[in-house]
């Protein structure tokens, strides 16, 4: 009965994902989830995963670090407008563009 209990939940939680979708990067893997909460209100959950290896050569540990940011709905034109002025500044700035700009001036 209680292993029923638990397999119960854990469906719950897979259940409350309505899309997602998978982005690797190098080392980290983004997951973007779109759920739902208990009153059929959507949110996205934005998970980074991140392999970890240590331990000896022959004798790797290989664990995930994981971090997780929930963004709602009334949320989503704030964080999209800070997100693409903050994206904006990077390319804008970033030194390895400085160098591009250089180089091809040369």
């Amino acid at each position: 009965m209680e292993n029923l209990k638990k397999e119960d939940t854990l469906n719950k939680k897979e259940n409350d994902i309505v899309f997602t979708k998978t982005l690797k990067a190098g080392k980290r893997i983004y997951y973007l989830d779109v759920k739902k909460n208990k009153k059929d209100e959507f949110f996205l959950a934005i998970t980074e995963s991140k392999k970890i290896i240590s331990g000896e050569d022959c004798n790797p540990i290989v664990q995930f670090e994981k971090h997780k940011i929930f963004l709602y709905q009334e949320d989503f034109d704030k964080f999209t407008s800070g997100l693409n002025e903050v994206m904006t500044y990077i390319k804008d700035n970033s030194p390895e563009k400085d160098s591009e700009e250089k180089i091809e001036s040369l």
